[in-house]
């Protein structure tokens, strides 16, 4: 990478808020800093859809990070809804025949579906938890492969695994990877993480950062310190 503007296109911020009003206060003091913006769970049910429509109209990119999962024509009629809003990004649990019926229903649409690989905030011993036998990267490589199979736009993984991952995925799909921590960072409830410079420099293609900028004292010159060190990464 060499611009701040292309790191712009890269960086997405996590409106992890509890209201919609909180939110549009952290977008208008980011102003043209921050372009790409992630609307979670959290924000969707206090009315975080109309904020991602009106977001669009401005010119911003959304990434709706709803993690979908459910019988396949259920994954595939409420994507078809979601395709219509005009969003740029969306999540679904990484199995496969939620990822071919989420493909299909969006035909013609420029929604890039993700696949969610394993949660940042999983290690092992989690996924032994949840009756799973494979290590964190086993299962992250399994789902990618899976996911690069049923034609999905790209997926979301830990940084960690991110050159293991292309080497699967190739370079057209994206990499979205959540859990970066700027350096001096505190890691809150994210177990596996990275900086923003070396997440992009083992192949990722977009950082999500949420508590980092949304928490803190100046987001704009905390998203702007991100910015740069992105800036300066090697890829």
């Amino acid at each position: 990478m060499n611009s701040s503007s292309d790191a712009r296109d890269r960086l997405i911020v996590g409106l992890d808020l509890p209201t919609v009003e909180q939110a549009a206060k952290i977008v208008a003091e980011l102003d043209e800093s921050v372009s790409f913006y992630k609307i979670g769970y959290q924000l969707v049910f206090a009315g975080g859809l109309d904020l991602a429509l009106d977001l669009k109209s401005r010119g911003k990119k959304v990434f709706l990070d709803m993690k979908l999962l459910d019988i396949d024509n259920t994954v595939a009629k409420g994507v078809e809804n979601i395709a219509k809003m005009g969003v740029d990004m969306l999540t679904l649990h990484a199995y496969p025949k939620a990822m071919t019926a989420a493909v299909e229903a969006v035909q013609g649409s420029s929604l890039c579906l993700l696949g969610v690989t394993v949660l940042t905030s999983m290690d092992e011993g989690d996924l032994r938890d949840a009756g799973y036998v494979d290590s964190p990267q086993e299962l992250v490589l399994k789902r990618a492969d899976q996911a690069r199979r049923a034609g999905m736009g790209g997926i979301v993984a830990s940084a960690l695994e991110a050159r293991e991952i292309r080497k699967i995925i190739g370079d057209e799909m994206a990499l979205v990877t959540p859990g970066i921590r700027p350096r001096g960072a505190d890691a809150g409830d994210q177990k596996r993480i990275m900086t923003p410079g070396n997440a992009l420099n083992a192949g990722a293609s977009h950082l999500v950062v949420a508590r980092p900028v949304v928490a803190a004292d100046n987001p704009r010159l905390a998203a702007e310190a991100i910015l740069d060190e992105m800036a300066t990464a090697d890829s």
